[in-house]
């Protein structure tokens, strides 16, 4: 008797009879041979519904084979086939076009979400302009870079607190582990806040700027001698201008002062680790961007406030305080 199993054009026969020369193993307890051509599983996808078939291939399986699992009946290298999967909508039956053009609405979504970040990037360097100049004007008044440090962190956290209070934002939920690995970074913001803070009182807010412009460099050198990463040898060249820029202000600058290069550099350096900290600890961290650097201001008042009042004081500030009111008297806006 012979019974047979079909299975896409490949075919395993299971004879009870002694087998040819063709035949590739043999079974020693009843004499079964099988010939088969690399199939990637067997897959019984019909089998006739007679008696006969049915009593023949449970003998097989029960008496000579005696496997727990067909699947494992064949090695992973005739693992040939190959699955093709493709995505439909929901209302067609043929496959998306990976080419398929654009409709005026989606094209006017995405102009309308290129003009919104450019208003954002526009927003943000106008009121970065205006940050620059009045902070400079209070560091002329008032030269307490640590205060003025701590008063610019306090008043952005007190913005965001009001924020989440009127529900103007929504508040981020956020968990001991999460402060955990806010604190490198808020402790590497802190450094270079208040080190760019210091280089502004004691130089033009344009040659701080000129030497913070040198980041970028700060951030390949960093992560090619610290972290091992490599670059293109573009990359390095490109650095080229920028430092060369950096040293032609430094040495052309007519009021240099040590004290406000430096702090620009250490600003330079401390803002290139802050950026690695945050990329590698606040991976999988479900807080937005606005709600972030709120969380990060606020740690960072935390750990500048001692200090500050350290490194100053309150008896500092007072007798500063008196003496910018009697040069620029009442007008605290200008």
């Amino acid at each position: 008797m012979i019974c047979s199993v079909k299975q896409s054009a490949k075919l395993v026969s299971i004879s009870s009879s002694s087998s040819s020369s063709s035949d590739l193993f043999r079974s020693r307890s009843s004499g079964l041979s099988f010939r088969y051509i690399k199939p990637r599983c067997l897959i019984i996808r019909s089998i006739s519904a007679t008696s006969d078939s049915k009593d023949c291939l449970n003998s097989v399986l029960n008496k000579s084979l005696n496997f727990g699992s067909i699947k494992g009946l064949w090695s992973k290298k005739y693992d040939l086939k190959r699955n093709e999967c493709k995505a439909y909508e929901a209302d067609r039956s043929q496959p998306i076009d990976e080419n398929i053009e654009l409709t005026d609405q989606q094209t006017k979504a995405e102009a309308a979400q290129k003009l919104k970040i450019g208003v954002y990037f526009a927003t943000w360097w106008a009121l970065n302009v205006v940050f620059n100049i009045y902070n400079k004007k209070v560091l002329n008044a008032f030269p307490y870079p640590w205060l003025t440090s701590t008063l610019s962190l306090a008043a952005g956290s007190l913005i965001m607190l009001i924020s989440w209070g009127t529900r103007i934002a929504e508040a981020p939920k956020t968990d001991l582990d999460f402060w955990k690995a806010l604190f490198p970074v808020a402790l590497a913001h802190t450094i270079g806040h208040v080190a760019a803070t210091v280089s502004m009182s004691k130089v033009a807010v344009s040659f701080t700027h000129i030497i913070k412009s040198g980041e970028p460099a700060f951030s390949v050198l960093v992560s090619r001698f610290i972290l091992g990463e490599s670059f293109p040898a573009a990359v390095y060249l490109s650095l080229l201008p920028i430092i060369g820029g950096c040293a032609l202000a430094a040495v052309t600058e007519l009021n240099f002062n040590m004290i406000g290069f430096m702090g620009a550099m250490i600003s330079n350096l401390a803002f290139v680790f802050r950026n690695i900290f945050s990329k590698r600890g606040m991976k999988g961290k479900s807080v937005g961007g606005m709600n972030y650097y709120a969380c990060l201001s606020m740690l960072s008042l935390l750990i500048l406030t001692p200090f500050a009042i350290a490194v100053e004081g309150p008896q500092m500030w007072a007798a500063g305080w008196k003496t910018a009111v009697s040069e620029i008297g009442p007008n605290f806006v200008w």
